[in-house]
């Protein structure tokens, strides 16, 4: 039963989009609307499957971009979040400055990194890392503090010293709050990469993007919404992968 259940709660999403699909194609078919004013879904999936070699790569250097930065965001967050755990001072200080940096668009730092860097991917990269950098750092500082004192009082009348404490008992607590962090992060890295491409370039989804608006061309556009949603999508599904194999007492308790 659960796993019919599960099916279920699959297929009512998909179901849905479905429906919503069907009856864009009907609305754009029956109201006679111009293509370059909103294509029809069989408009968009025509010029994906002719277009695709065009975009292949530009697909490639955005993916390139986006998982770059996804992974040195990763790092750069759990080694900060270590720090952050091991010094408190450290924590009472960097943590607010975290969520006064999120106040900033990143869309307004995007031009002064291609300023001071180039049109290359190195600006992109250091947006994605922007954009992924803030929901792994927090959500796994939140998760490494908000272990059971209990917990660890009782670790140090066992004679474990901090190290160990942290090993044994504060990482396997805070690697779920690290995961779900990831999960968030997944989902901006291929479009903090985007946000980058469109302030300037010559390749990437959002160089194609920006050329395919200047020429009316919106199902060129829906086309790479498209990419970057099933891209975006895949990374999600990997960080879920590697969060199942690493946390396997969560997949009993599910």
């Amino acid at each position: 039963m659960k796993r019919l259940k599960n099916i279920g709660d699959k297929l009512i999403p998909i179901g849905f989009v479905i429906g919503l699909l069907i009856l864009w194609e009907i609305i754009i078919s029956l109201g006679g609307i111009e293509k370059y004013i909103m294509p029809a879904p069989s408009d968009i999936i025509k010029v994906l499957i002719k277009d695709f070699s065009v975009m292949l790569p530009h697909i490639l250097i955005t993916v390139y971009e986006g998982i770059v930065g996804f992974a040195l965001a990763i790092v750069a967050a759990l080694i900060l979040a270590i720090f952050m755990d091991m010094i408190p001072l450290v924590r009472r200080t960097l943590y607010p400055i975290f969520v006064i940096s999120q106040t900033i668009p990143i869309i307004a730092l995007a031009p002064l990194f291609i300023i001071w860097f180039g049109f290359g991917t190195l600006p992109k990269i250091i947006v994605v890392v922007l954009v992924c950098f803030f929901p792994i750092v927090i959500s796994i500082s939140d998760g490494l503090n908000s272990v059971d004192n209990d917990f660890i009082n009782h670790f140090k009348l066992m004679g474990a010293s901090k190290l160990k404490v942290f090993l044994h008992l504060k990482l396997p607590y805070g690697i779920l709050s690290f995961f779900s962090g990831m999960r968030i992060a997944a989902t901006y890295s291929i479009m903090g990469a985007v946000i980058g491409e469109w302030l300037g370039g010559d390749k990437g989804l959002g160089v194609y993007m920006t050329r395919a608006r200047s020429s009316y061309a919106l199902d060129k556009m829906f086309a790479a919404i498209i990419v970057i949603v099933a891209i975006s999508m895949g990374i999600f599904i990997l960080v879920t992968f590697i969060e199942r194999k690493f946390t396997p007492w969560k997949r009993v308790q599910d």
